[in-house]
């Protein structure tokens, strides 16, 4: 199994971005993805998850109303939507994959397998 970010990049304050995790190689569709990010002298914090079916996400207070994750299960493909970036948004950016039925708060759960991450920085 493989999970593939991308869509990193610069950008001012206020601007937008929109990450892809490209999973493939995984045998079932029921799987749930969760987006994380790390920035330097920080722990890495969970940002966003979609459920295993894509019918409900969560997020980190942080990000709520400014990001928004979908997925395309026929591309098997989860994307982030980034609007309203800040400075404090700067971070490398993984997705991870849960295999199995799961929905709401996954970021303290243990994810099976994770992509290598896509830098994010946001300009003041």
């Amino acid at each position: 199994l493989q999970l593939q970010a991308s869509g990193g990049g610069l950008v001012q304050s206020g601007g937008s971005l929109r990450l892809s995790c490209v999973v493939s190689g995984f045998t079932s569709d029921y799987y749930a993805v969760t987006w994380f990010r790390h920035a330097p002298g920080t722990e890495r914090e969970g940002v966003s998850s979609i459920s295993s079916t894509g019918g409900s996400t969560f997020y980190a207070d942080s990000v709520k109303g400014r990001f928004t994750m979908s997925r395309d299960i026929a591309k098997n493909t989860v994307y982030l939507q980034m609007d309203n970036l800040k400075p404090e948004d700067t971070a490398v950016y993984y997705c991870a994959a849960k295999a199995g039925y799961y929905s709401g708060n996954l970021f303290d759960l243990r994810h099976d397998y994770w992509g290598k991450g896509t830098q994010v920085t946001v300009s003041s």
